[in-house]
């Protein structure tokens, strides 16, 4: 059934990009914006780097959890009503980074804001409602383009932040802008699903449906591998910046803002040409980009030529790469089965942020003090790689079955 036209602040109809740009923004700058903070914040908490990265992991971890349950929870009781359960306890958890007394129950409240993960997921479930798989794969790239420069100046704000007033800034600032992303989507998202009659339990045994098909894993294994590359970068570069290069928290912020700005390319490539070119195609483009970049900075290591603007400069061919592949690996999960676009979105996140938090776990484990970068250099370059190699099992599958996309 069509839905109707959207109009700004409607809750009757369905949101406009803007919304659903800042909802994916706010649960992208919960992820990153206190990563230059992380050497501060482990000394404030007299605990070593290494549990305070567990902030990263433990988050993306929890993230592909609840993923599962948010995708049939959404399809069952609707996106809006998912969308602001989530955002009030967000706002709870928030306020208990803030507030906490030690590592530990910072790591606690740390976990329970990734329900905010409801935000990408649904995001791109409300775009599957109103569109087609090509038309989505579009839009998801204008969303994520806009949602890109939140996380831009994410780290850039703050390592700025931190060394002005503390890393309790950053969840500071995420609680103030919890508050007005709640405050958007309650004015604007309106319903776009089409609810579900059988339960959230009846909805799950669809899983077996999508983990049988090999379109969905090839597409979810390219989803979950070149984003793997970012997520290891996340859980690693702080250390490489800070122990290797010796840099402050705001210069690793304004870094980090390379990579998002190539993200942001990226995804206005994809926006501007996905419907021209099929959705396997720019994933193969996407993930070729990446790969090319990540093998030239493993040389320009290997050879001893690599420094702090060179690695992560380079990062930028990883920024472009995601954003032409992901909206079109994201549109192809859902494509499978679009009448469950919500618990497909879901299960695929779970996949791909499940990868990611493994990866940026085991980023930490191979920089043992005193490393270089490159151990975590080849991490991204294998991830790469890998993603790669499931896009091309995809386009194999899809030609088997006479699939075009």
């Amino acid at each position: 059934m069509p839905h109707p036209k959207a109009i700004f602040l409607n809750r009757r109809t369905p949101p406009k990009i803007l919304t659903l740009t800042l909802l994916a923004g706010l649960s992208a700058l919960t992820m990153n914006i206190f990563l230059p903070s992380l050497p501060g914040m482990a000394a404030y908490f007299d605990a070593p780097y290494a549990l305070m990265q567990l902030s990263v992991a433990l988050y993306l971890a929890l993230s592909a959890v609840l993923q599962i349950l948010i995708g049939p929870i959404s399809d069952r009781y609707g996106r809006r009503n998912v969308v602001l359960v989530s955002l009030a306890l967000f706002l709870i958890a928030t306020i208990g980074t803030l507030t906490a007394a030690n590592a530990t129950a910072f790591l606690i409240f740390r976990m329970a804001q990734a329900v905010v993960a409801a935000g990408i997921v649904l995001s791109r479930a409300v775009v599957r409602d109103m569109v087609s798989d090509a038309e989505a794969a579009s839009m998801i790239g204008y969303v994520t383009m806009g949602m890109s420069l939140v996380p831009m100046i994410g780290p850039v704000i703050g390592g700025l932040l931190d060394e002005w007033f503390g890393w309790q800034a950053n969840f500071g600032l995420l609680l103030g802008l919890g508050v007005i992303v709640t405050a958007l989507c309650w004015a604007d998202l309106g319903e776009t699903a089409t609810l579900q009659r059988l339960s959230v339990k009846q909805q799950m045994q669809s899983y077996p449906f999508l983990l049988k098909s090999q379109r969905f894993w090839g597409y979810c294994g390219a989803a979950a591998f070149a984003s793997g590359c970012f997520y290891a970068y996340l859980g690693g570069a702080p250390y490489v910046g800070n122990q290797v290069y010796h840099l402050s928290s705001s210069h690793i912020g304004i870094l980090f803002a390379i990579t998002a700005v190539g993200y942001m390319a990226g995804n206005f490539f994809a926006g501007r040409y996905s419907v021209r070119f099929g959705m396997n195609k720019m994933v193969l483009i996407g993930t070729t980009i990446t790969t090319l970049g990540l093998a030239a900075l493993a040389l320009i290591t290997a050879l001893g030529l690599s420094g702090p603007v060179m690695f992560f400069g380079l990062t930028l061919t990883m920024g472009l790469g995601n954003g032409v592949a992901l909206p079109s690996a994201n549109a192809g999960i859902l494509s499978v089965r679009p009448d469950l676009a919500g618990t497909a979105s879901g299960l695929g996140g779970a996949i791909m942020v499940g990868g990611g938090a493994g990866l940026a776990a085991l980023a930490g484990a191979v920089l043992p003090p005193g490393s270089t970068e490159m151990p975590l250099v080849l991490l991204m370059l294998a991830s790469s790689v890998l993603s790669t190699l499931c896009i091309l099992a995809v386009i194999r599958r899809a030609r088997a079955l006479g699939i075009a996309a």
